[in-house]
Protein backbone atom coordinates (compact mmCIF):
# COMPACT_ATOMS: atom_id res chain seq x y z
CA UNK A 1 0.00 0.00 0.00
CA UNK A 2 1.06 3.56 -0.65
CA UNK A 3 0.90 6.00 2.25
CA UNK A 4 0.92 9.76 2.29
CA UNK A 5 4.37 9.86 3.92
CA UNK A 6 5.89 8.66 0.66
CA UNK A 7 4.44 11.74 -1.02
CA UNK A 8 5.60 14.10 1.73
CA UNK A 9 9.15 12.82 1.22
CA UNK A 10 9.07 14.34 -2.25
CA UNK A 11 8.36 17.91 -1.13
CA UNK A 12 11.91 19.07 -1.77
CA UNK A 13 11.85 17.45 -5.19
CA UNK A 14 8.69 19.36 -6.06
CA UNK A 15 9.81 22.72 -4.67
CA UNK A 16 13.28 22.93 -6.13
CA UNK A 17 13.91 20.09 -8.57
CA UNK A 18 10.95 20.31 -10.97
CA UNK A 19 9.31 17.02 -10.03
CA UNK A 20 5.82 16.86 -11.46
CA UNK A 21 3.11 14.61 -12.74
CA UNK A 22 3.50 15.58 -16.38
CA UNK A 23 0.10 14.28 -17.41
CA UNK A 24 -3.05 12.48 -16.40
CA UNK A 25 -4.31 10.99 -19.65
CA UNK A 26 -7.76 9.46 -19.90
CA UNK A 27 -8.02 6.82 -22.62
CA UNK A 28 -11.53 6.44 -24.04
CA UNK A 29 -12.69 3.69 -26.38
CA UNK A 30 -14.80 4.96 -29.28
CA UNK A 31 -15.53 1.53 -30.73
CA UNK A 32 -19.15 1.80 -29.61
CA UNK A 33 -19.49 5.18 -31.32
CA UNK A 34 -19.39 3.93 -34.92
CA UNK A 35 -22.65 5.04 -36.51
CA UNK A 36 -24.25 4.35 -39.85
CA UNK A 37 -23.58 7.94 -40.96
CA UNK A 38 -20.85 10.45 -40.18
CA UNK A 39 -23.42 12.67 -38.46
CA UNK A 40 -24.41 9.86 -36.13
CA UNK A 41 -20.77 8.99 -35.42
CA UNK A 42 -19.94 12.63 -34.64
CA UNK A 43 -22.81 12.84 -32.18
CA UNK A 44 -21.92 9.58 -30.44
CA UNK A 45 -18.21 10.53 -30.20
CA UNK A 46 -19.00 13.94 -28.72
CA UNK A 47 -21.49 12.58 -26.21
CA UNK A 48 -19.15 9.85 -24.95
CA UNK A 49 -16.04 12.01 -24.60
CA UNK A 50 -17.91 14.81 -22.81
CA UNK A 51 -19.58 12.32 -20.48
CA UNK A 52 -16.54 10.22 -19.59
CA UNK A 53 -14.05 13.11 -19.26
CA UNK A 54 -16.43 15.61 -17.70
CA UNK A 55 -14.52 15.70 -14.39
CA UNK A 56 -10.99 15.00 -15.68
CA UNK A 57 -9.62 18.54 -15.31
CA UNK A 58 -11.40 19.14 -11.99
CA UNK A 59 -10.07 15.89 -10.49
CA UNK A 60 -6.56 16.70 -11.72
CA UNK A 61 -6.67 20.10 -10.03
CA UNK A 62 -8.24 18.63 -6.92
CA UNK A 63 -5.49 16.02 -6.56
CA UNK A 64 -2.78 18.58 -7.23
CA UNK A 65 -4.08 20.79 -4.40
CA UNK A 66 -4.70 17.86 -2.05
CA UNK A 67 -1.30 16.20 -2.50
CA UNK A 68 0.78 19.29 -3.23
CA UNK A 69 2.01 17.74 -6.48
CA UNK A 70 2.00 19.77 -9.71
CA UNK A 71 -0.11 18.03 -12.36
CA UNK A 72 0.92 19.87 -15.49
CA UNK A 73 -1.35 18.45 -18.19
CA UNK A 74 -4.73 16.76 -18.43
CA UNK A 75 -5.14 14.93 -21.72
CA UNK A 76 -7.39 12.49 -23.55
CA UNK A 77 -6.51 9.68 -25.94
CA UNK A 78 -9.06 7.88 -28.10
CA UNK A 79 -9.31 4.81 -30.31
CA UNK A 80 -7.46 5.37 -33.62
CA UNK A 81 -9.86 7.44 -35.69
CA UNK A 82 -8.99 5.51 -38.85
CA UNK A 83 -10.95 2.63 -37.30
CA UNK A 84 -13.90 4.77 -36.23
CA UNK A 85 -14.49 6.38 -39.62
CA UNK A 86 -13.65 3.41 -41.86
CA UNK A 87 -17.34 2.87 -42.53
CA UNK A 88 -18.52 6.44 -43.06
CA UNK A 89 -15.50 8.54 -43.99
CA UNK A 90 -15.52 12.14 -42.78
CA UNK A 91 -12.39 11.87 -40.65
CA UNK A 92 -11.64 15.61 -40.66
CA UNK A 93 -15.14 16.23 -39.30
CA UNK A 94 -14.34 13.90 -36.41
CA UNK A 95 -11.06 15.78 -35.83
CA UNK A 96 -13.07 18.98 -35.44
CA UNK A 97 -15.35 17.23 -32.94
CA UNK A 98 -12.32 16.05 -30.95
CA UNK A 99 -10.96 19.60 -30.91
CA UNK A 100 -14.32 20.96 -29.79
CA UNK A 101 -14.46 18.43 -26.96
CA UNK A 102 -10.94 19.37 -25.86
CA UNK A 103 -11.91 23.05 -25.74
CA UNK A 104 -15.12 22.39 -23.80
CA UNK A 105 -13.38 20.12 -21.28
CA UNK A 106 -10.30 22.33 -20.91
CA UNK A 107 -7.80 19.56 -21.61
CA UNK A 108 -4.42 20.36 -23.12
CA UNK A 109 -4.36 17.83 -25.97
CA UNK A 110 -6.44 15.01 -27.40
CA UNK A 111 -4.59 12.23 -29.21
CA UNK A 112 -5.72 9.44 -31.47
CA UNK A 113 -6.11 10.87 -34.97
CA UNK A 114 -4.13 7.80 -35.81
CA UNK A 115 -3.67 4.85 -38.16
CA UNK A 116 -1.96 1.50 -37.64
CA UNK A 117 -0.49 0.44 -40.98
CA UNK A 118 2.68 -1.42 -39.95
CA UNK A 119 2.02 -4.34 -42.28
CA UNK A 120 -0.19 -2.90 -44.98
CA UNK A 121 -2.77 -0.25 -45.84
CA UNK A 122 -6.34 -0.55 -47.00
CA UNK A 123 -7.48 1.98 -49.58
CA UNK A 124 -9.47 3.72 -46.89
CA UNK A 125 -6.43 3.98 -44.59
CA UNK A 126 -4.48 5.60 -47.42
CA UNK A 127 -7.24 8.16 -47.77
CA UNK A 128 -7.31 8.66 -44.01
CA UNK A 129 -3.57 9.35 -43.85
CA UNK A 130 -3.99 11.94 -46.61
CA UNK A 131 -6.36 13.86 -44.33
CA UNK A 132 -3.79 14.31 -41.54
CA UNK A 133 -2.32 17.62 -42.78
CA UNK A 134 -5.77 19.21 -43.08
CA UNK A 135 -6.91 17.81 -39.73
CA UNK A 136 -3.87 19.23 -37.93
CA UNK A 137 -4.19 22.59 -39.69
CA UNK A 138 -7.85 23.16 -38.75
CA UNK A 139 -7.54 22.05 -35.10
CA UNK A 140 -5.52 23.31 -32.14
CA UNK A 141 -5.41 20.41 -29.70
CA UNK A 142 -5.69 17.30 -31.87
CA UNK A 143 -2.60 15.09 -32.16
CA UNK A 144 -1.90 12.43 -34.76
CA UNK A 145 0.25 9.33 -35.09
CA UNK A 146 0.89 6.60 -37.64
CA UNK A 147 2.49 3.24 -36.86
CA UNK A 148 4.48 2.17 -39.94
CA UNK A 149 6.46 -0.79 -38.62
CA UNK A 150 6.75 -3.48 -35.97
CA UNK A 151 9.17 -6.21 -35.03
CA UNK A 152 6.59 -8.86 -35.97
CA UNK A 153 5.58 -7.30 -39.30
CA UNK A 154 8.65 -5.45 -40.57
CA UNK A 155 8.50 -1.95 -42.07
CA UNK A 156 5.76 -0.82 -44.44
CA UNK A 157 7.85 1.23 -46.86
CA UNK A 158 4.80 2.37 -48.82
CA UNK A 159 3.58 4.04 -45.64
CA UNK A 160 7.08 5.41 -44.94
CA UNK A 161 7.15 7.07 -48.37
CA UNK A 162 3.70 8.48 -47.79
CA UNK A 163 4.60 9.96 -44.40
CA UNK A 164 7.45 12.00 -45.90
CA UNK A 165 4.87 13.63 -48.14
CA UNK A 166 2.38 14.08 -45.29
CA UNK A 167 4.95 15.80 -43.06
CA UNK A 168 5.91 18.21 -45.84
CA UNK A 169 2.26 19.07 -46.51
CA UNK A 170 1.56 19.52 -42.80
CA UNK A 171 4.52 21.88 -42.56
CA UNK A 172 3.15 23.91 -45.46
CA UNK A 173 -0.43 24.12 -44.17
CA UNK A 174 0.77 25.33 -40.76
CA UNK A 175 3.59 27.53 -42.13
CA UNK A 176 2.18 30.68 -40.54
CA UNK A 177 2.88 29.22 -37.10
CA UNK A 178 6.35 27.76 -37.53
CA UNK A 179 4.97 24.58 -39.18
CA UNK A 180 3.71 23.59 -35.73
CA UNK A 181 1.37 20.97 -37.17
CA UNK A 182 4.40 18.69 -37.47
CA UNK A 183 4.94 18.97 -33.71
CA UNK A 184 1.56 17.25 -33.30
CA UNK A 185 2.41 14.34 -35.61
CA UNK A 186 4.45 11.25 -34.69
CA UNK A 187 5.53 8.37 -36.93
CA UNK A 188 6.04 5.18 -34.90
CA UNK A 189 7.51 1.73 -35.11
CA UNK A 190 6.25 -0.63 -32.38
CA UNK A 191 3.74 1.91 -31.06
CA UNK A 192 2.30 1.06 -27.62
CA UNK A 193 -1.39 1.18 -26.73
CA UNK A 194 -1.06 2.86 -23.32
CA UNK A 195 1.23 5.83 -23.92
CA UNK A 196 0.05 8.88 -21.91
CA UNK A 197 2.42 11.33 -23.64
CA UNK A 198 1.59 13.48 -26.63
CA UNK A 199 1.72 13.70 -29.52
CA UNK A 200 1.76 9.91 -29.88
CA UNK A 201 -0.95 8.82 -27.44
CA UNK A 202 -3.87 6.73 -28.69
CA UNK A 203 -6.22 4.35 -26.89
CA UNK A 204 -5.43 0.82 -28.08
CA UNK A 205 -8.12 -1.66 -29.05
CA UNK A 206 -6.82 -4.02 -26.35
CA UNK A 207 -7.61 -1.50 -23.62
CA UNK A 208 -10.66 -1.23 -21.34
CA UNK A 209 -13.47 1.23 -22.06
CA UNK A 210 -12.05 4.09 -19.96
CA UNK A 211 -8.52 4.03 -18.55
CA UNK A 212 -6.31 6.43 -16.60
CA UNK A 213 -2.62 6.47 -17.54
CA UNK A 214 -0.25 8.78 -15.66
CA UNK A 215 3.09 10.12 -16.87
CA UNK A 216 5.57 11.24 -14.19
CA UNK A 217 8.72 13.21 -14.89
CA UNK A 218 11.69 14.46 -12.91
CA UNK A 219 14.99 15.02 -14.73
CA UNK A 220 15.92 17.69 -12.18
CA UNK A 221 15.45 15.25 -9.32
CA UNK A 222 17.78 12.71 -10.91
CA UNK A 223 20.45 15.33 -11.61
CA UNK A 224 20.28 16.63 -8.03
CA UNK A 225 20.71 13.11 -6.67
CA UNK A 226 23.75 12.54 -8.88
CA UNK A 227 25.35 15.74 -7.58
CA UNK A 228 25.68 13.92 -4.26
CA UNK A 229 27.71 11.03 -5.71
CA UNK A 230 30.39 12.91 -7.63
CA UNK A 231 33.50 10.80 -8.37
CA UNK A 232 31.70 7.61 -7.33
CA UNK A 233 31.83 4.67 -9.73
CA UNK A 234 29.09 3.95 -12.25
CA UNK A 235 27.52 1.20 -10.17
CA UNK A 236 26.81 3.81 -7.51
CA UNK A 237 25.45 6.13 -10.21
CA UNK A 238 23.06 3.42 -11.44
CA UNK A 239 21.89 2.59 -7.91
CA UNK A 240 21.30 6.28 -7.18
CA UNK A 241 19.14 6.68 -10.29
CA UNK A 242 17.19 3.51 -9.44
CA UNK A 243 16.40 4.80 -5.95
CA UNK A 244 15.19 8.16 -7.26
CA UNK A 245 13.13 6.52 -10.02
CA UNK A 246 11.44 4.36 -7.41
CA UNK A 247 10.37 7.39 -5.37
CA UNK A 248 9.16 9.31 -8.42
CA UNK A 249 7.12 6.36 -9.66
CA UNK A 250 5.47 5.91 -6.26
CA UNK A 251 4.10 9.43 -6.64
CA UNK A 252 2.66 8.49 -10.02
CA UNK A 253 1.18 5.28 -8.60
CA UNK A 254 -0.66 7.22 -5.92
CA UNK A 255 -1.99 9.84 -8.34
CA UNK A 256 -3.07 7.22 -10.88
CA UNK A 257 -4.86 5.15 -8.23
CA UNK A 258 -6.71 8.12 -6.75
CA UNK A 259 -7.57 9.61 -10.14
CA UNK A 260 -8.95 6.35 -11.53
CA UNK A 261 -11.14 5.85 -8.45
CA UNK A 262 -12.56 9.37 -8.60
CA UNK A 263 -13.15 9.23 -12.34
CA UNK A 264 -14.71 5.74 -12.28
CA UNK A 265 -12.06 4.48 -14.70
CA UNK A 266 -9.61 1.60 -14.83
CA UNK A 267 -6.08 2.25 -13.56
CA UNK A 268 -3.90 1.62 -16.60
CA UNK A 269 -0.21 2.32 -16.14
CA UNK A 270 2.36 4.71 -14.71
CA UNK A 271 4.82 5.89 -17.34
CA UNK A 272 8.06 7.04 -15.76
CA UNK A 273 9.63 8.93 -18.62
CA UNK A 274 12.19 11.60 -17.84
CA UNK A 275 10.49 14.21 -20.02
CA UNK A 276 12.46 17.45 -20.03
CA UNK A 277 11.25 21.03 -20.40
CA UNK A 278 13.07 24.13 -21.67
CA UNK A 279 13.42 25.28 -18.04
CA UNK A 280 16.92 25.27 -16.56
CA UNK A 281 17.25 22.40 -14.08
CA UNK A 282 14.84 20.11 -15.93
CA UNK A 283 17.10 18.61 -18.58
CA UNK A 284 17.99 15.03 -19.55
CA UNK A 285 21.09 16.38 -21.28
CA UNK A 286 22.30 17.82 -17.99
CA UNK A 287 21.87 14.41 -16.31
CA UNK A 288 24.19 12.88 -18.92
CA UNK A 289 26.68 15.68 -18.34
CA UNK A 290 26.47 15.14 -14.58
CA UNK A 291 27.50 11.51 -15.16
CA UNK A 292 30.71 12.82 -16.66
CA UNK A 293 30.40 14.31 -20.15
CA UNK A 294 31.66 17.76 -21.07
CA UNK A 295 28.63 18.08 -23.33
CA UNK A 296 25.80 15.87 -24.50
CA UNK A 297 26.81 14.65 -27.94
CA UNK A 298 30.37 13.80 -26.89
CA UNK A 299 31.62 10.25 -27.34
CA UNK A 300 30.24 8.31 -24.41
CA UNK A 301 26.79 9.94 -24.63
CA UNK A 302 25.10 6.75 -25.84
CA UNK A 303 26.70 4.71 -23.03
CA UNK A 304 25.59 7.24 -20.40
CA UNK A 305 22.08 7.21 -21.82
CA UNK A 306 22.04 3.40 -21.67
CA UNK A 307 22.92 3.50 -17.98
CA UNK A 308 20.27 6.15 -17.30
CA UNK A 309 17.47 4.47 -19.24
CA UNK A 310 18.09 1.06 -17.69
CA UNK A 311 18.26 2.38 -14.13
CA UNK A 312 15.07 4.41 -14.58
CA UNK A 313 13.19 1.34 -15.82
CA UNK A 314 14.48 -0.87 -13.00
CA UNK A 315 13.54 1.63 -10.31
CA UNK A 316 10.12 2.26 -11.83
CA UNK A 317 9.22 -1.39 -12.25
CA UNK A 318 9.80 -2.03 -8.53
CA UNK A 319 7.57 0.90 -7.56
CA UNK A 320 4.34 0.07 -9.36
CA UNK A 321 2.40 -3.02 -10.36
CA UNK A 322 1.65 -1.45 -13.72
CA UNK A 323 4.56 0.41 -15.29
CA UNK A 324 4.06 0.88 -19.01
CA UNK A 325 3.86 3.40 -21.80
CA UNK A 326 7.36 4.35 -22.88
CA UNK A 327 9.11 4.58 -19.47
CA UNK A 328 12.73 5.71 -19.74
CA UNK A 329 14.34 8.94 -20.93
CA UNK A 330 13.09 11.29 -23.64
CA UNK A 331 15.48 13.32 -25.79
CA UNK A 332 13.28 15.94 -27.52
CA UNK A 333 15.66 18.60 -28.77
CA UNK A 334 13.41 21.66 -28.57
CA UNK A 335 12.08 20.71 -25.11
CA UNK A 336 15.44 20.28 -23.36
CA UNK A 337 17.58 23.34 -22.63
CA UNK A 338 20.72 21.20 -22.52
CA UNK A 339 19.97 19.67 -25.93
CA UNK A 340 19.18 23.08 -27.40
CA UNK A 341 22.49 24.53 -26.25
CA UNK A 342 24.46 21.49 -27.43
CA UNK A 343 22.99 21.82 -30.92
CA UNK A 344 23.66 25.57 -31.02
CA UNK A 345 27.27 24.99 -29.93
CA UNK A 346 27.86 22.34 -32.59
CA UNK A 347 28.26 19.55 -30.01
CA UNK A 348 25.20 17.52 -30.99
CA UNK A 349 24.29 16.46 -34.53
CA UNK A 350 21.44 14.47 -36.04
CA UNK A 351 23.62 11.38 -36.54
CA UNK A 352 24.53 11.28 -32.84
CA UNK A 353 20.89 11.72 -31.91
CA UNK A 354 20.02 8.75 -34.11
CA UNK A 355 22.58 6.62 -32.25
CA UNK A 356 21.05 7.71 -28.95
CA UNK A 357 17.59 6.60 -30.10
CA UNK A 358 18.76 2.98 -30.01
CA UNK A 359 18.73 3.47 -26.23
CA UNK A 360 16.19 6.16 -25.30
CA UNK A 361 12.46 5.77 -24.74
CA UNK A 362 11.31 6.97 -28.14
CA UNK A 363 13.35 8.42 -30.98
CA UNK A 364 14.11 11.51 -33.04
CA UNK A 365 11.84 13.94 -31.24
CA UNK A 366 11.00 17.62 -31.80
CA UNK A 367 13.77 18.16 -34.30
CA UNK A 368 13.55 21.13 -36.67
CA UNK A 369 15.19 20.72 -40.07
CA UNK A 370 15.41 23.02 -43.12
CA UNK A 371 12.06 23.60 -44.78
CA UNK A 372 13.60 22.84 -48.16
CA UNK A 373 14.36 19.24 -47.15
CA UNK A 374 13.16 16.79 -49.80
CA UNK A 375 10.20 14.59 -48.80
CA UNK A 376 12.16 11.43 -49.61
CA UNK A 377 14.94 12.49 -47.24
CA UNK A 378 12.31 12.78 -44.50
CA UNK A 379 10.98 9.34 -45.43
CA UNK A 380 14.51 7.92 -45.25
CA UNK A 381 15.01 9.42 -41.78
CA UNK A 382 11.77 7.68 -40.75
CA UNK A 383 12.95 4.41 -42.30
CA UNK A 384 16.27 4.52 -40.42
CA UNK A 385 14.51 5.18 -37.13
CA UNK A 386 11.96 2.43 -37.76
CA UNK A 387 14.81 0.01 -38.52
CA UNK A 388 16.35 0.72 -35.11
CA UNK A 389 13.02 -0.02 -33.43
CA UNK A 390 12.12 -3.10 -35.45
CA UNK A 391 15.51 -4.78 -35.18
CA UNK A 392 15.90 -4.00 -31.47
CA UNK A 393 12.26 -4.78 -30.55
CA UNK A 394 11.66 -1.35 -29.03
CA UNK A 395 9.43 1.62 -29.69
CA UNK A 396 10.99 4.29 -31.88
CA UNK A 397 9.42 7.38 -33.37
CA UNK A 398 10.06 10.44 -35.48
CA UNK A 399 8.59 13.87 -34.72
CA UNK A 400 10.38 16.10 -37.16
CA UNK A 401 9.55 19.61 -38.34
CA UNK A 402 10.69 20.84 -41.77
CA UNK A 403 10.07 24.53 -41.03
CA UNK A 404 8.50 25.91 -44.18
CA UNK A 405 10.38 28.84 -45.68
CA UNK A 406 13.24 28.61 -43.19
CA UNK A 407 16.55 26.78 -43.69
CA UNK A 408 18.56 28.10 -40.75
CA UNK A 409 18.15 29.78 -37.38
CA UNK A 410 15.52 28.56 -34.95
CA UNK A 411 11.78 28.42 -34.40
CA UNK A 412 10.00 29.17 -31.12
CA UNK A 413 6.94 27.01 -30.42
CA UNK A 414 6.39 28.35 -26.91
CA UNK A 415 5.43 26.53 -23.72
CA UNK A 416 6.62 22.96 -23.21
CA UNK A 417 7.40 22.62 -26.94
CA UNK A 418 10.25 25.10 -26.51
CA UNK A 419 12.63 26.46 -29.12
CA UNK A 420 14.05 24.31 -31.91
CA UNK A 421 17.36 25.14 -33.56
CA UNK A 422 17.18 24.14 -37.22
CA UNK A 423 19.64 21.25 -37.57
CA UNK A 424 21.83 20.57 -40.57
CA UNK A 425 21.12 17.30 -42.32
CA UNK A 426 22.71 15.10 -44.96
CA UNK A 427 20.88 15.92 -48.21
CA UNK A 428 22.25 13.00 -50.26
CA UNK A 429 19.32 11.55 -52.19
CA UNK A 430 17.63 8.30 -51.04
CA UNK A 431 14.96 8.68 -53.76
CA UNK A 432 15.61 5.37 -55.52
CA UNK A 433 15.48 3.46 -52.24
CA UNK A 434 12.26 5.15 -51.10
CA UNK A 435 10.56 4.78 -54.48
CA UNK A 436 10.94 0.96 -54.41
CA UNK A 437 8.13 0.65 -51.85
CA UNK A 438 7.05 -2.73 -50.57
CA UNK A 439 7.87 -4.06 -47.12
CA UNK A 440 11.16 -4.59 -45.34
CA UNK A 441 10.69 -8.08 -43.81
CA UNK A 442 10.59 -8.67 -40.08
CA UNK A 443 13.90 -9.73 -38.51
CA UNK A 444 14.43 -13.46 -38.13
CA UNK A 445 14.20 -13.38 -34.33
CA UNK A 446 10.63 -12.05 -34.61
CA UNK A 447 9.53 -15.62 -35.41
CA UNK A 448 9.18 -16.76 -31.82
CA UNK A 449 5.95 -18.78 -31.97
Amino acid sequence: MININEVLETNKMIRSQHLDVRTITMGISLLDCIGSTISETKQLVKEKILKKAEKLVAVGEELSAELGIPIVNKRISVTPISLITARTGGSVEIAKVLDECAEILGVDFIGGYSALVHKGMTEYEKEFIKTIPEALSVTKKVCSSVNIGSTKAGINMDAVKMMGEIIKETAYLTKDNGSIGCAKLVVFANAVEDNPFMAGAFHGVGEADVVINVGVSGPGVVKAALENVKSKDLTVVAETIKNVAYKITRVGQLVAKMASERLNANFGIVDLSLAPTPVMGDSVAHILEEIGLESVGAYGTTACLALLNDAVKKGGIMASSHVGGLSGAFIPVSEDIGMINAVKNGKLCLEKLEAMTAICSVGLDMIAIPGSTDKDVISAIIADEAAIGVVNNKTTAVRIIPVHGKDEGEVDFGGLLGTAPIMKINTSSPNEFISRGGRIPAPVWANKN
